[in-house]
């Protein structure tokens, strides 16, 4: 059976999920980077191949992990599970919306994975609208991301892989502080914006970057 963290109150979801069979694929599917004011949004779906759970203890959130935690739980998700990454770019974030881009995100990192599961759970409540799965495979789990094991390694993937990418931008457009801040809108932030104004990584639809846009900046 796959393994589920305990919930004060199951969700549906769960029931499903508590109630498959050991060799079902299962994948689940996270984000990172909805809310930032600059880079990309990653999303990841990641499988567990046979007795990867036995490998993967300690997983949880990644924003409840350390950094070394969370780079050691990264290489052993890579070694022992099917892994997929989909990211939408500042382009698409502009042109789509936020949470469309994510949905984007969510279906290329499936659409990665070597094979489609026969299950995906989502974290959060809203579906992205998988292709090709049938009805009734997709699932959503409210905090799933510190319910179910294989959401729980998405999201670490996608922490993982987005917070990389912000360290290369960090080096291509200085000053910013991606690197620390990994584009959300810290007062560090904020002030270089007002100082340097908006670059090319930044999402120009997000009310601080447009309004620095309309008041004259480049």
């Amino acid at each position: 059976m796959t393994r589920v963290r305990s919930a004060v109150a199951r969700p549906a979801a769960l029931e499903i999920l508590s109630g498959l069979a050991p060799e079902t694929r299962v994948a689940g599917v996270d984000e990172a980077g909805r809310g930032p004011l600059a880079g990309p949004v990653v999303a990841a779906a990641v499988v567990f191949r046979p007795g990867a759970a036995e490998r993967l203890r300690g997983l949880d959130d990644s924003k409840k992990l350390t950094a070394r935690r969370r780079a050691a739980l990264l290489a052993l998700i890579r070694e022992h599970c099917e892994v997929g990454v989909g990211l939408a770019s500042v382009e698409d974030i502009d042109t789509l919306n936020i949470l469309q881009a994510t949905f984007l995100a969510m279906r290329r990192a499936v659409a990665a994975l070597p094979e489609l599961p026969a299950f995906v759970f989502v974290d959060g409540n809203q579906d992205p609208r998988l292709p090709g799965l049938p009805a009734g495979a997709v699932h959503t789990v409210v905090q799933g991301d510190a319910l179910v094991a294989q959401i729980s390694a998405a999201s670490i993937v996608a922490k993982e892989t987005r917070d990389a990418m912000m360290r290369e931008l960090d080096a291509r457009h200085p000053g910013y502080g991606f690197a620390r801040h990994a584009g959300y809108g810290t007062p560090a932030h904020l002030q270089a914006l007002r100082t340097l104004g908006p670059c090319e990584a930044h999402r120009k639809s997000f009310a601080p970057v447009a309004s620095l846009l309309g008041a004259g900046h480049p």
